[in-house]
């Protein structure tokens, strides 16, 4: 132990520096609170009802592929007043149905 341990702290020593991350801290928490009550959850997500773009970009299509399919009636979907609409059921039930499984007799190469 040396004098230098003894002396009273100073301003800028890591001692007067907690008050202030605190504060820091406390802040940026309460922000990812806030983000985190305004994500949505599960519940909302299978209410929601998706525009042909938004189903697109989820399923990985254009836009004019969704509303093509859905006038040619090969994929499920809702109306919404006049305008067509998918549900995260339909968007599943769209995935499901392009899925192919493997033949089980088939040789492994």
């Amino acid at each position: 132990m040396t004098r230098t341990d003894l002396a009273p702290p100073t301003r800028n020593t890591p001692t007067d520096r907690p008050a202030a991350d605190e504060s820091t801290l406390i802040l940026r928490l309460a922000e990812v609170v806030e983000q985190l009550a305004a994500m949505h959850t599960a519940a909302d997500l299978e209410l929601r009802c998706f525009t042909p773009a938004q189903a697109a970009e989820m399923l990985g299509k254009n836009e004019n592929w969704v509303l093509e399919a859905i006038y040619e009636g090969r994929i499920p979907y809702t109306r919404v007043g006049k305008s067509p609409r998918l549900t995260a059921a339909h968007i599943r039930q769209i995935q499901a149905q392009g899925e192919y499984l493997p033949n089980k007799y088939a040789n492994a190469a």
